[in-house]
């Protein structure tokens, strides 16, 4: 376990409050939270990468690299310095009800488990709000098991809670990308669902598309590295990652064969690549990408370039997440797969924690919270009912 306090960066209270990001990622949550004026308190993963990355792009926060079942919550208390916390957020490991995981259906996977320790983390620090994330599997794996584990456990820690599953695509994110969040707040805090901005209905923003998001960026040939952006944004998208940014980051193309250049050229836009691998297409242009995965145990590009016979780079994989173009992931292609692939969409994070910081500001309400404890005396009530197993 390794311990890195922050580095002496000046900063205020943030105006909206202090987040503590559990099972943090390369920041995704932190990224987004702070579009709408939090700022991160404590950051912990056990992948080092994850940890290198959030560093060097949130250098003001302290993290904790290692295995948060070995992690005393008296360490978490003691890194947090005594600030007042406005939101616990988790990405809690996703592979277990992955859709994309053969025994999803079966109690084999420890990582299925890992919300324990959040919420081990959320009683002790007891914060206003708590958010936790994970793939749409979560909620039919087990027959409804985990969720309803999920529910009662941050109930059980003094949280009301609401479950919702929610599309990126929907918040600015170039990406078909679902996700269910838990957001549990204390009685008398309140909170609202962010509504879409984004989709085919008249009075919001047309979705994102995969050129409005990385077509700006300079082509790359194979196994070639570009560090300087040639001509403006195309898009309000790509004009929004951008933002002052001038040194293009992680922008280099993988080292292919030729065989492989070959299959990618051959394919159309939309279509498979690999028949056998249905899943794995040559990105269209013209619609949000599907979901960017990280690649499992041997992270592979799984996505072909739209207009050019190669996968993408780390950094159009950042763009189909919604990371600006000033996050520098660390590592190489690999990691940088495994890195974006797990995060959580910043624009997406921003949505959610907005409606928090809505919360944070009307502030707790006395009235609220009377209402609040008769719906759960009144829920106490009610009889149990018996599941079998």
């Amino acid at each position: 376990m390794q311990v890195q306090p922050a580095e002496q960066v000046i900063r205020g209270r943030p105006d909206s409050g202090w987040q503590v990001d559990l099972f943090c990622g390369p920041g995704g949550f932190a990224t987004g939270f702070e579009f709408a004026g939090f700022q991160s308190a404590l950051a912990v993963d056990f992948y080092p990468p994850a940890i290198h990355t959030y560093r060097k792009n949130h250098p003001g926060t302290p993290t904790i690299l290692g295995d948060i079942r070995e992690v005393d919550t008296d360490l978490i208390l003691s890194a947090i310095k005594g600030k007042s916390i406005s939101v616990v957020t988790a990405g809690v490991p996703c592979e277990g009800f992955s859709l994309a995981n053969r025994n999803r259906g079966k109690f084999v996977d420890e990582r299925n488990f890992l919300f324990l320790e959040f919420l081990r983390v959320a009683k002790a620090i007891q914060s206003p709000y708590v958010v936790l994330e994970n793939v749409s599997g979560i909620t039919g794996h087990s027959d409804g098991y985990f969720k309803k584990e999920i529910t009662a456990g941050m109930e059980e820690a003094g949280y009301i809670v609401d479950c919702k599953m929610l599309d990126a695509q929907e918040f600015g994110v170039p990406q078909r990308r679902k996700r269910v969040f838990f957001i549990g707040r204390m009685p008398g805090w309140a909170f609202s669902w962010p509504l879409p901005s984004h989709g085919q209905v008249a009075g919001l923003r047309l979705p994102v598309t995969v050129a409005d998001a990385i077509l700006d960026l300079p082509p790359l040939q194979n196994d070639e590295t570009i560090t300087r952006y040639r001509g403006g944004p195309k898009s309000a998208f790509a004009k929004l990652m951008r933002g002052t940014q001038e040194h293009l980051l992680n922008h280099r193309a993988p080292n292919h064969p030729k065989k492989t250049i070959e299959r990618i050229q051959n394919t159309k836009p939309g279509e498979p690549m690999y028949p056998a691998y249905q899943q794995r297409i040559r990105l269209d242009p013209d619609r949000p990408s599907p979901t960017v995965i990280s690649g499992g145990i041997r992270p592979q590009f799984h996505y072909g370039h739209p207009t050019q016979p190669r996968g993408l780079s780390v950094r159009e994989r950042a763009r189909l997440q919604s990371f600006p173009d000033s996050y520098d992931f660390v590592g190489g292609l690999v990691q940088g797969r495994v890195l974006t692939g797990d995060a959580v969409p910043p624009l997406l994070a921003a949505a959610i924690a907005t409606s928090i910081a809505s919360g944070i500001a009307i502030g707790l309400s006395k009235d609220l919270r009377k209402l609040d404890e008769k719906a759960i005396e009144a829920n106490r009530q009610k009889p149990v009912q018996m599941e079998a197993f």
